[in-house]
């Protein structure tokens, strides 16, 4: 029998942000976004200070894609009065107050992340949030942190 795995289930608030974003050409995934960026704008982003505490990957509604730009993004979430610096061929996008329902799978080895991501996206998939009165909301960015091991894996989708 086959050891079953918890996806644990939260509601969130987040506020008002500017989002700094490297935008791709055509990814919807990180793989494919790191082919067409590279993967060395996530030690740029760690470098910003975010509201977060650390970057985001988002894949983005239809109204923040620019034409010739990808649907996947990575990003840092600031504060709407942030001041700093915004680096060379990134963009900045607002984004408005939204409740998030974080999935957040076990703590997993390290080797084993695609496992841990596989099984944070199916609870996804089979979850209706009708059962606590939300629907999603696809006018607001779903959201991917990094995926450590001694946290587990975390994707945030809005609710409505």
């Amino acid at each position: 029998m086959q050891q079953s795995k918890n996806v644990f289930i939260q509601l969130v608030e987040k506020p008002e942000r500017r989002v700094i974003i490297k935008r791709g050409i055509k990814a919807t995934d990180y793989w494919a976004y790191c082919n067409e960026v590279g993967c060395d704008v996530w030690g740029l982003l760690t470098s910003i200070k975010s509201i977060s505490g650390e970057p985001v990957c988002l894949w983005l509604p239809k109204q923040y894609i620019k034409d010739g730009t990808s649907e996947y993004v990575q990003g840092v979430e600031v504060a709407c009065d942030y001041e700093g610096e915004i680096p060379d061929g990134f963009d900045v996008i607002l984004l408005p107050p939204a409740k998030y329902l974080m999935f957040q799978g076990e703590p997993f080895a390290e080797a084993d992340f695609g496992a841990a991501i596989e099984q944070v996206q199916n609870a996804i998939k089979k979850y209706n949030p009708s059962v606590i009165g939300y629907q999603w909301d696809d006018a607001n960015p779903r959201i991917q942190l990094e995926p450590i091991g001694t946290r587990g894996y975390i994707e945030l989708l809005a609710v409505k």
